[in-house]
């Protein structure tokens, strides 16, 4: 199968995204290129201390490897030992203000290329016993710190119109599998308020399937841009960059415990410096802490993290 047009499609994807973000900013992003030694690259895109993010990242990555790492074969067992080749465009965008919310999207497409392939390249009239499985995956949630009803029906009203086209019931199976997925189980409580997530995806057939990732990729800033366009000059205090601070340790807690991007990418041997530009700058832990009954604080708990339906 050819990945080609997978992989032009990404590097353009991240362009659109990164040259839309630094409009927004105003400040230009470090664009690093790299070279993984087992095999494949990357091209990292970071802004540290913009006008607006305060820290933020959209990363492509294109990797090959011999062996599937555990993080992949997790769910599919039978893959186990076979080679791979995995590419994908990932972003987390930091903004300053504790009223912009954080967000992260992904889009990719993993390909598991069984050991008896290499050996039938060998031979032009060889074909091989057990052919390249291939699926994509990705999505888009977002992680309010203040929560706001517009914003949030805005960012899943924008996930349902991507994957609508592509099947009636896509949108209630991805927002439920996000709502699951980004949970934190040691809490008991919900990285944020979701949006999109999918895996191992390729029921549509590789055509459709791709369509309907590149659909969700393209959503991606018709979702966020206009949340940050309307909240961008709300003012703020030590108060709500404390309890910013304090809900990004949550981030961090399910990206290093839970995350299958971050877990891949640290198994295979991954560039350590982009896999985990995902964090945010500054984190506050706090020993059995409570929001005030009341506030806007709590609000976040009670009206927001909790599952429920958008759109």
């Amino acid at each position: 199968m050819d990945s080609h047009p997978v992989r032009n499609y990404l590097l353009s994807l991240q362009d659109c995204i990164v040259s839309a973000l630094e409009a927004f900013d105003g400040q230009t992003f470090r664009t690093d290129r790299w070279q993984r030694p087992e095999g494949g690259e990357g091209i990292t895109r970071v802004i540290e201390g913009g006008n607006f993010f305060e820290r933020g990242g959209v990363n492509f990555s294109h990797v090959f490897g011999d062996r599937l790492p555990p993080s992949a074969t997790a769910n599919r067992p039978d893959l186990t030992g076979a080679g791979f080749e995995a590419m994908g465009v990932s972003l987390v965008l930091h903004p300053r203000n504790p009223y912009c919310p954080t967000v992260h999207m992904n889009v990719r497409c993993f390909i598991a290329r069984p050991k008896d392939e290499a050996l039938a390249k060998a031979n032009a009239d060889a074909a091989p016993a057990n052919p390249p499985t291939w699926w994509f995956g990705g999505g888009m949630d977002l992680t309010p710190y203040y929560g706001n009803e517009e914003d949030v029906r805005h960012f899943h009203a924008t996930c349902r119109q991507a994957v609508e086209p592509f099947g009636p019931d896509l949108h209630a199976r991805f927002k439920d599998w996000c709502d699951r997925y980004f949970f934190l189980k040691h809490r008991q409580e919900a990285r944020g308020v979701g949006g999109l997530f999918f895996d191992d995806f390729n029921e549509l057939g590789f055509e459709q399937s791709f369509a309907m990732t590149r659909s969700v990729g393209d959503a991606f800033l018709k979702a966020y841009l206009p949340i940050i366009e309307r909240r961008r000059d709300t003012p703020y205090g030590e108060r709500e960059r404390d309890f910013q601070a304090y809900r990004r340790g949550r981030y961090v807690e399910f990206n290093l415990v839970f995350d299958r991007g971050t877990l891949f990418g640290l198994q295979s041997g991954g560039r350590t410096e982009s896999i985990l530009m995902s964090m945010p700058p500054e984190v506050k832990w706090r020993y059995d802490w409570q929001p005030e009954p009341g506030s806007a604080e709590a609000a976040l708990y009670t009206n927001f993290l909790p599952v429920r339906e958008w759109v």
